[in-house]
């Protein structure tokens, strides 16, 4: 990959060595004197590298490693072989990309700055910004897994980036220029969420006044990202299950196939593998999806990454806005850094375009910075729980978190089993004479595997019955009970309080 790079010439003999080296390897080099217009040096050669050759506990090469990460350029700094003392370690440009130390063979250096192009060129490809270990090790797996047409699994907090992920798969896979569909799975109730995925024909429910494609057809040779994949129903689960098999699927109310030839990127914000075991998301579909997997870090957990992103967004909304801004005062930046960030990268963003609007032609201080991205509000919304780097929360909050994000297919899937299940009611009409207990012991009607009922009974009066009934039958055990039931034994025991029965 040929680059124009830019060398300082502080160690001169290090510098023409590395330079013939990279002339070698097809590099357009030039170079130049830190202690010279290090700013105009970078506007007029626009490199797409800077190398500093030594100097680099003095304020020109601090200032131009600074320049040169404003400018998202990469720098490559060729430290002294002894070892700094405290006071320049301290000094130390942080601003530096790589850090080689000397004496370094120049074929070394070639290589470490081709590994660096290479990763800028991905970087502004894809959209996907960081220095941090975690970005590189996801730009290298985005790598790995574009070529292939392997089903991959994106998980991360909301706000982390999953569609940008999904879109850098497609677009360095042998699909690009192919359709890039995405659907956000949460956004839909079921019946819709089928008709948009699979289409439907003319007539195949009221409304539906000429066929449809569903996003499946629309993706055909290229790739469908399905976000919020955790959130879709079980009904819905089975259908994408038989896509991801045979690849075949019908619209609703056909009665043709239609075969697809998509790429599948999935995306989910909780953990689908915790859902597998409460029952809410289908094992054999967990697995189908989880062929490849890309786990993306929360912005608390790449804090490093922080000042790039801000003057990203800061450029690019002051050409959006045609706002002129001079920036971010380094106070300001610190407090960027250390805030909790709950909605991630997506919360970055939109807070450095209302300084930009707000704030036009002046820096931004610390105190224009809300207090409630300090303080972290928002701080319940979705977090990775029990998984590194991020808030654990207590058993209590895990439970309320849970309990919030599953209800709905819990609901759904009670639902379908008590519908599903053969009922086994004997119905005894006794009219008012007597009690149902004195006619029909509730030891009788356990013998039977028979749930009483009479006239004037609410079917929450069957179902308390139905509980007290396989409760009574297994002895108070309730996973067998909850088996009997064809419910979770979650949901048992939330019935189980409401009912009072304890």
């Amino acid at each position: 990959m040929a680059a124009k790079i830019l060398l300082t010439m502080d160690d001169l003999e290090v510098a023409v060595r590395v330079n013939a080296a990279l002339e070698a390897a097809g590099h357009a080099t030039a170079m130049v004197g830190v202690t010279d217009d290090a700013r105009g040096a970078l506007r007029r050669e626009q490199p797409d590298l800077v190398i500093l050759t030594g100097n680099l506990y003095e304020p020109p090469a601090r200032t131009l490693a600074a320049q040169a990460r404003d400018g998202e350029v990469s720098t490559l700094a060729l430290l002294e072989p002894t070892d700094p003392s405290a006071g320049e370690r301290e000094r130390r440009p942080v601003d530096v990309t790589e850090v080689l130390h000397k004496p370094v063979p120049p074929a070394d250096v070639v290589h470490v700055v081709e590994r660096l192009l290479e990763r800028r060129a991905l970087q502004q490809r894809t959209g996907i910004i960081g220095e941090s270990a975690a970005i590189q090790e996801l730009l290298i797996r985005i790598e790995q897994m574009a070529p292939v047409s392997s089903t991959v699994l994106v998980q991360g907090e909301s706000g982390t980036g999953k569609e940008l992920v999904a879109k850098a798969i497609h677009d360095l896979s042998p699909r690009r220029g192919k359709p890039f569909i995405a659907i956000n799975c949460a956004a839909l109730p079921e019946t819709l969420l089928e008709s948009e995925l699979f289409g439907h024909e003319k007539g195949a429910f009221t409304g539906a006044a000429e066929r449809r494609l569903g996003r499946f057809e629309l993706a055909d040779t290229g790739t469908i990202f399905l976000d919020e994949i955790g959130e879709i129903p079980a009904s819905v689960q089975v259908k994408l299950l038989r896509v991801l098999e045979t690849r075949t699927f019908f619209r609703l109310g056909g009665a043709s196939p239609i075969k697809v030839d998509v790429r599948v990127v999935a995306a989910t914000n909780r953990s689908l593998r915790d859902s597998v075991g409460l029952g809410e998301f289908r094992d054999d579909l967990y697995y189908r999806l989880n062929v490849l997997n890309v786990y993306l870090p929360p912005l608390r957990e790449r804090r490093g990454d922080i000042p790039l992103l801000v003057r990203r967004f800061i450029r690019e909304f002051s050409q959006l806005h045609d706002r002129p801004f001079r920036g971010i005062t380094a106070d300001a930046l610190q407090l960027l850094i250390e805030a909790p960030w709950p909605g991630n990268v997506r919360q970055l963003r939109n807070l450095v375009e209302s300084m930009v609007v707000l704030a036009p032609g002046r820096e931004i201080r610390a105190s224009d910075i809300p207090g409630d991205v300090l303080e972290g509000a928002g701080r319940l919304l979705p977090v990775r729980v029990g998984s590194g780097g991020g808030a654990t929360p207590g058993p209590e909050l895990e439970f309320i978190l849970r309990n919030i994000m599953d209800l709905r297919l819990q609901m759904e899937e009670m639902r379908r089993r008590l519908d599903e299940r053969p009922q086994r009611v004997q119905v005894i009409d006794l009219g008012d004479a007597q009690p149902v207990a004195d006619v029909l012991p509730m030891s009788e009607a356990d013998d039977k595997g028979a749930v009483v009922f009479r006239p004037g009974m609410t079917m929450a009066d069957v179902e308390r019955e139905a509980i007290v009934a396989a409760l009574t039958q297994h002895r108070g055990n309730r996973r067998k009970a909850a088996e009997m039931l064809g419910i979770g034994e979650r949901t048992l025991y939330r019935k189980i309080k409401a009912y009072k029965l304890e």
